[in-house]
């Protein structure tokens, strides 16, 4: 089906993950309308650092000076021996100002709309029909539904239809979120007993170790015979990009693009908002201009080699245009065309000067290399190295266990880690 292009007037919201305070000030950064993040336990990420429950005050206050939203995972099942820390997180998110929490046990349901915090459905809900949607929305109030993964485009576009026609300019008020990029499970909606079987690690409680990811010893009982099944990695599915057909999710009336990957590092969460935040803006201050259609052809190329410079496992389209499982699974590990090299760490910034200094303790670097920094309080900056100096006399290259200096655009902190960004076949040689 062919949507219209024309497209809803008001912008989606850009939602980004954040595992870490690093990776929560890159995303604010890079342009993300809302973060959303988890706290101690009880959320789909727990093998992520994730944060303490007394940094909601300081999520909030820095999503909400930046403009943004702080949206709180609390989307695992909750067993009965775990009701008073929900409702003490709960209570908690109320009162740091988190502006929603992201849930399918009805117990959190319950407890959010106790103390007055909006609910999100999380996809783990697997919310995949008008009726469901409607049902929860009269019931408890919930307006925004994170719709199950294996929703085709034409789907979200009848569930957008539906709503209309039964609730009329009331459906306005309920919002429909999708994901737009990064991992996805094998098992429908996440809902994975092969991470539980395995290793008593739940994936419906965050503890996912990802057997479907691996290499499989298959033996025939009867003769012995053996094989290795891993070439293709059929359980192992790439990762969902939906770039290439994004101005077809704005068209579908979607109101929350979210980016899957907090477990993941701070510049993939960078760089993936910041081509996400650029289509979303370029499309909507441009779309009725009579070149649109070549200049966002030409855009999706750019925004997809930055895309591919970070960790994934190889794209795909996911089940926005059905669901032909055999097209989308693909081979374990990362597929990024760049990867980053440890250099040193920031000993001291001199912010007059904008000179970073840095000692350098694993690889070197050169003028014309590409430098990221990463820090807790500077998020990441990712800078091309023009200048380099040491002991106040200009060098061509900042060699191991030197101090230099380097001159930056940006502001970078002491103690910021240091990393230079290569080409993975520059790795790959230095290997051998």
């Amino acid at each position: 089906m062919q949507h219209n292009n024309t497209g809803p007037m008001k912008k989606p919201e850009l939602m980004a993950p954040a595992g870490d305070m690093t990776s929560l000030r890159a995303a604010l950064d890079a342009g993300a309308d809302a973060v959303y993040f988890g706290v101690v336990s009880m959320n789909m990420r727990a093998s992520a650092r994730n944060f303490a429950v007394e940094d909601m005050v300081t999520i909030a206050s820095l999503c909400h000076a930046g403009g943004a939203k702080a949206y709180l995972a609390l989307n695992t099942i909750v067993f009965d021996r775990e009701l008073e820390l929900a409702e003490n997180l709960v209570a908690a998110a109320a009162a740091a100002g988190v502006d929603a929490i992201i849930c399918w046990d009805f117990a959190i349901l319950e407890l959010a709309l106790r103390h007055r915090v909006a609910v999100f459905v999380s996809t783990q809900m697997s919310v995949a029909n008008s009726a469901s949607l409607l049902f929860l929305y009269r019931q408890f109030g919930v307006r925004r539904f994170v719709l199950a993964r294996e929703c085709t485009l034409d789907e979200i576009v009848q569930i957008r239809g539906q709503l209309a026609a039964r609730l009329g300019s009331e459906a306005e008020n309920i919002e429909l979120e999708v994901f737009a990029h990064g991992a996805m499970c094998v098992s429908v909606s996440g809902r994975c007993f092969m991470s539980q079987f395995g290793f008593d690690a739940s994936a419906n409680r965050g503890e996912c170790r990802q057997p479907c990811r691996r290499e499989y010893l298959i033996k025939d009982v009867r003769e012995g015979k053996e094989f290795l099944l891993g070439q293709d990695y059929v359980m192992s599915p790439k990762d969902l990009c939906s770039l290439p057909f994004l101005d077809q999710i704005l068209a579908a009336g979607v109101n929350s693009l979210k980016i899957e990957g907090r477990g993941r590092s701070p510049e993939y969460v960078s760089v993936v908002t910041a081509c996400y935040r650029q289509f979303i803006d370029f499309y909507y201050d441009h779309r009725r201009e009579p070149d649109f259609a070549v200049r966002l052809a030409d855009l999706k190329k750019q925004l997809m080699t930055r895309l591919d410079s970070v960790f994934h496992r190889g794209f795909s389209e996911g089940f926005f245009f059905g669901r032909q499982i055999s097209q989308w699974t693909g081979g374990n590990g990362s597929k990024a065309t760049h990867r980053k090299v440890h250099v040193g760490v920031v000993t001291n910034f001199f912010r007059k000067v904008m000179v970073a200094e840095i000692r350098v303790e694993g690889a070197g670097f050169a003028c014309g290399d590409e430098l990221m920094f990463q820090g807790s309080a500077t998020g990441v900056v990712s800078i091309r190295v023009e200048s380099i100096e040491e002991a106040f006399k200009p060098v061509q290259c900042a060699k191991k266990d030197s101090l230099v200096g380097v001159k930056l655009a940006g502001i970078v902190r002491e103690n910021d880690q240091v990393y230079r960004i290569v080409p993975v076949d520059e790795v790959d040689n230095a290997r051998q």
